[in-house]
Formats: structure tokens, sequence, C-alpha cells
């Protein structure tokens, strides 16, 4: 893929945010901001306070709908979990008629939400495990009916929050009675929870990347599927310690599985990213066990430094660090002129 940078554009980096990803957030931003940099682009460090306040130079942030935000030519909003990646600040963004990049508001908020995601690939007949949604009403309504659900899913099984990531709040549950204490953290982190069936094989990651129009060349093809990565970790299963701390996890590029297995995921991933609307990028997540393939999860931002999974998958793929998020802002400039150039 070409190396060739765009001319320098003035770039807002938005890091922190309220979720509990906050801090996470901070240390994409900081890479993305240091990449940008890189390619000869300017920077508007712009930081969301866990309360949800933004800040300019330490100073509060006014915005105006309409008018832009400070004057960029384009927003990166290195976003993870609620209140950035779940289409609020989407949404914000698009008021204020700002290109940004990534997922708009109607793909942030589908893949934020662990089971509508899953429900639009299964109305899709794409693979994944067996899974249940369970609200804590249900469980304060009628518990036992709601730990029939539960159990429908068979053991071992992974309870999650809906709407969290980084995997923040599972719990792996291996024996019936665990059921309601898992439910319980859930809960505490979401008024919504999914129970899935435990998936053999290896975990696999592919990353996505959309292509400009001046590089689809006729083809159809609107977005490209890096080589997938095999994610190797030493715990019962890959949590937040694992992702997080130095030396949890390996990422081995390429992943080893076989090459029909490969170009399945690479398919799926494709597949995935178009069904849910995202634009830009996404990391979508997979089991795979020999030529079984089943599709896990899609991230529209994830973790973003350059030692993350998804950078590590795009550079095997041929696409540095700084090219990446040139290209990704040439992309999020491109969607805000075909929506202008729209009536609505």
């Amino acid at each position: 893929m070409s190396g060739t940078l765009h001319e320098p554009r003035r770039v807002a980096v938005l890091a922190g945010g309220r979720s509990s990803e906050h801090d996470v957030s901070l240390s994409s931003a900081a890479a993305v901001r240091d990449g940008l940099l890189a390619g000869g682009h300017s920077v508007e460090w712009i930081e969301i306070d866990r309360d949800g306040t933004w800040r300019r130079e330490g100073e509060v942030l006014a915005v105006t709908p309409g008018h832009g935000l400070h004057g960029v030519d384009v927003v990166f909003p290195v976003l993870h979990g609620p209140f950035g990646e779940d289409g609020s600040v989407q949404g914000l963004l698009e008021s204020l008629d700002v290109p940004y990049v990534g997922a708009g508001v109607a793909a942030s908020a589908v893949c934020m939400d662990k089971v509508l995601f899953k429900d639009l690939m299964a109305s899709l007949r794409l693979p994944q495990v067996d899974y249940v949604a369970i609200t804590a009403e249900d469980m304060q309504a009628d518990p036992a009916a709601a730990l029939e659900r539960a159990a429908s899913v068979g053991l071992p099984a992974f309870v999650k929050p809906a709407h969290l990531g980084s995997s923040v709040g599972i719990v792996k549950v291996t024996a019936g009675q665990d059921m309601p204490d898992a439910l319980s953290v859930a809960f505490s982190h979401d008024g919504l929870a999914i129970v899935e069936a435990m998936a053999s094989g290896l975990e696999v990651e592919c990353g996505v990347l959309g292509l400009a129009a001046a590089e689809q060349n006729g083809s159809g093809a609107r977005a490209l599927a890096s080589e997938p990565g095999e994610i190797v970790f030493s715990g019962e299963f890959y949590d937040y310690e694992a992702k997080y701390s130095q030396g949890g996890m390996q990422l081995l590029i390429p992943a080893r599985i076989s090459s029909a297995a490969r170009a399945r995921v690479q398919e799926l991933a494709v597949r995935a990213f178009h069904a849910v609307g995202c634009e830009g990028l996404a990391r979508v997540d997979f089991f795979v066990d020999g030529e079984s393939v089943l599709l896990n999860e899609l991230n529209t931002m994830p973790g973003f430094t350059p030692t993350s999974v998804y950078a590590k998958l795009l550079e095997a793929t041929g696409v540095a660090y700084p090219e990446l998020v040139d290209r990704l802002c040439t992309l999020a400039l491109e969607r805000h002129a075909a929506g202008r150039a729209r009536r609505h």
C-alpha cells in the first residue's frame, strides 16, 4: 500500500471520556497524536474529563452546533466505551458539522450493544456462539426464569455487561450456582447482560480499514481486511489484565490457522463491517477451531497505540502507523463531503 501522506491537516484528538476505559483512551489518543505529528499534521488535544467536561489546554471548551470544533479540519475521537464509542459523541460531532474518524451514530450504537450486534449478525445467519440476553429487571421479576434462560447456553459460559469493552465486568461461569453472582457483577456495570456459551479453539482478530475512493479502482471493494492475528494468553480467558498488563498476551501474525480459515475470517470481518454500516476502521474478533470460524465481536474504536492489536495487524498488512492515522482522516473528510452533497 502507498506510504504517501496527504497535505498537512489540523486534527482534533479527543481523549479520555466518561467510561471506565478513560485511561486506555488517554494512551490510545497520545499514540494517535504522535502518529499525526509524525505525518506532518498539527494536533489540537481535547481531553474529556471523567465527568464529561471537555477541556482544551485545561480550559473548559464550549461548542456551537453547526460551527465545527475549534476550527479543525477533522476530529479523531479516540474514545473507548460508553459516552464515546456508543454514538453519543458521534451525534454531537454530526451536530457540529465537522468531519470525524470512524463509525457514525447508528453503527457505533449497534456495535457498542453486544446483544443488538449479535441479534443483527444472527438475522444475517453469520456464525456465532449461542447467547441469551438478560436484564436486571428480568432477575428482579422472576429470578428462576432468568437463570433457566442463562443455563440454556450450557457451561462453561461467559457473563458480560452488554455495553462495555476491554473485558470489563466479564465473569467465567463453570458451575450453575455461580451464575447469580456473575449476573450481579454484570448488572453492577449495566442493566443488560449477555450470557455466551464458551467457544473452543483460538482467539483470532482481524483489522478492517476502509478504502478511499481513489483506492477502490473499480473493484467494488470498499474495505480492506488485514492479515489475521492470533491472541495467546496465559490466563483462563482474554481478560482486562491480559489485555493491558505487560506480557499478559502475545499477538502472533499470521495466526496459526489454515488458508481456508484465514480467508473465512477476512470475509466475515468485511461482511460484518458493512452489515452494521461501519466506516473507517474496525477490529473484528473470532473463535477459530480447525475450519470452524465463529464471529465474536466488532470494535469500532479499538486500542490505538502502535503496539495495540489493530495497529500491528494493519502494519503486517503494509500500512505503517503514521499512514494509518492519515488515511483515516482522509476517509472522514470524504464521508463528510459526500454527506454535504446530499439533500436532507
